[in-house]
């Protein structure tokens, strides 16, 4: 008897890109598997396509953002191992099988894992090898856009500091861990970086990621730095917000006196952009005054809780 996979599945208008994703979904050859589709009111026929494939479908009645959907969604997961995917990412079909192995061979401190994401409208390119952080507290995906040389950052796999959500895998155990007040994922990110968050906060409590390159699923990326001006004013908005609650959240004293220098020049661009050109975003500087208490109580339930310091951290910052 296999190890069963929880697959967990946001719609949002996703019909464009639904049905692929879901054909690829059925083809995984990991075949102890449950599908729970989480579909955020979408006024397309996204929640029509997934009916016919879900073992669970849950519609709401307003878009939640995706981070309150997938806690939803793993409020009645029953799976040992738990694989986000994106409706415009689509698996190779031993993509859990490969996952659910390295997890299993790693250690049962490798909470995540993560397979070769390409880009799907340029397969020689790589999407995401996993998550990279800065020290101008930034996140990016590993190599993206970079072409694949096949063997990736390792042919038996490496550690990464943590994984992209268009198709990480957790274990269970690994999420309940982190969970805060029952919250696993951050519902105060609704949309973007809400996978960084729950890296950092996997670090912080001992938690380590893993990269497999055979492993292999295709994404089709939309949101990327250098397309910023064709964004919708409330991704920018929401991406705003959130880089500075994740750092409010994550870091600790050593790394915000390390990392100061190339943070603070960093946000003063931030600050400056949003007070001149990007006006639309100036909600988030509001968002984040209003909700500081609610933000420095998240903070300190984290922080009581670590078991990693920051110096053990650093070399992850760079």
């Amino acid at each position: 008897m296999g190890r069963l996979v929880s697959v967990v599945l946001v719609s949002w208008n996703s019909a464009a890109h639904l049905s692929r994703c879901l054909d690829a979904i059925a083809r995984q050859s990991h075949a102890e598997r449950e599908l729970i589709v989480v579909d955020n009111h979408s006024s397309d026929e996204s929640a029509v396509v997934a009916a016919a494939h879900a073992t669970h479908l849950l519609r709401n009645e307003t878009n939640r953002g995706f981070s309150a959907a997938v806690n939803q969604a793993l409020a009645v997961a029953a799976g040992d191992f738990v694989q986000l995917v994106n409706p415009d990412c689509f698996l190779e079909p031993a993509y859990c099988a490969r996952l659910v192995g390295a997890l299993e061979q790693a250690g049962p401190e490798f909470g995540m894992a993560t397979g070769k994401l390409l880009l799907a409208d340029d397969p020689r390119r790589i999407d995401s090898k996993g998550i990279r952080m800065t020290r101008a507290g930034r996140h990016f995906d590993i190599d993206q856009g970079e072409i694949d040389e096949g063997s990736g950052l390792g042919a038996q796999g490496s550690e990464v500091f943590g994984v992209s959500g268009a198709a990480a895998m957790y274990r269970m155990s690994f999420l309940r861990d982190v969970a805060v007040d029952g919250e696993i994922f951050d519902e105060d990110f609704f949309a973007f970086r809400e996978d960084a968050d729950l890296s950092w906060r996997g670090r912080l409590l001992g938690w380590r990621a893993q990269y497999v390159p055979d492993a292999v699923a295709h994404h089709v990326r939309h949101v990327t730095p250098e397309n910023r001006r064709q964004l919708s004013p409330a991704i920018n908005m929401h991406s705003v917000k959130n880089r500075f609650l994740l750092r409010a959240k994550n870091e600790g004293l050593y790394l915000a006196l390390r990392n100061a220098p190339f943070e603070l020049a960093r946000d003063i661009v931030t600050i400056a952009a949003v007070l001149t050109v990007e006006r639309t975003s100036l909600p988030a500087l509001r968002w984040l005054w209003k909700n500081r208490a609610h933000i420095f109580a998240k903070r300190r339930a984290i922080q009581r809780r670590r078991r990693v310091s920051d110096f053990r951290l650093a070399r992850w910052f760079r």
